[in-house]
């Protein structure tokens, strides 16, 4: 399991990643990283990229303060760092990626990658709670989105529809005519 001041991989929760458990769930999962830290953990990153070799904690650290951030470019990039950090990941390691890949995903809208690597964690994990309660999360966001989209069809289908019939309408008026 990782050690570092990001993860809260035991059943209590660590205060650096308190956002992301907070009672006030929904709130916390689109909570932004303090730009102070994102700068602290680039900054350790690069030196260690410079370096040659860049440690799990420190690659995990930087991915975790840029899935937090307001911009999805930082967002996609942290997704990278932890799908590169998942494919090597022990079983442990691996539930902290996953989770943060469930909330990189879902920040992004992209529910439906956001339930693959909540769903992936809770086969190994599946009384996980906090991944529990980002699923139903998750699953809400998606049932809204997809709501959305209905309503969008529905309302394109009934505007052609209409227009359709004013068309048609009009023609038989111009026939009645001749």
């Amino acid at each position: 399991t990782l050690v570092c001041e990001l993860t809260c991989s035991t059943a209590e929760y660590c205060n650096c990643c308190s956002w992301i458990h907070n009672t006030q769930y929904r709130g916390r999962v689109k909570a932004s990283a303090n730009r102070n830290t994102t700068e602290k953990f680039e900054k350790k990153y690069n030196s260690e990229l410079a370096k040659g070799a860049v440690s799990k904690e420190t690659k995990f650290e930087y991915a975790w303060c840029l899935i937090r951030s307001k911009y999805s470019q930082d967002i996609k990039k942290g997704i990278t760092l932890l799908e590169e950090l998942v494919q090597k990941a022990s079983k442990d390691d691996s539930r902290d990626f996953l989770f943060y890949l469930a909330v990189a995903n879902y920040r992004l809208k992209e529910y439906e990658k956001a339930l693959k690597y909540i769903r992936i964690l809770l086969k190994n994990e599946p009384g996980n709670k906090q991944a529990l309660e980002l699923e139903k999360l998750i699953d809400k966001a998606l049932k809204k989105d997809g709501l959305v989209g209905m309503a969008i069809v529905g309302g394109i289908g009934l505007g052609v529809a209409g227009l359709a019939g004013l068309i048609g309408l009009a023609v038989s008026k111009g026939a009645a005519k001749s």
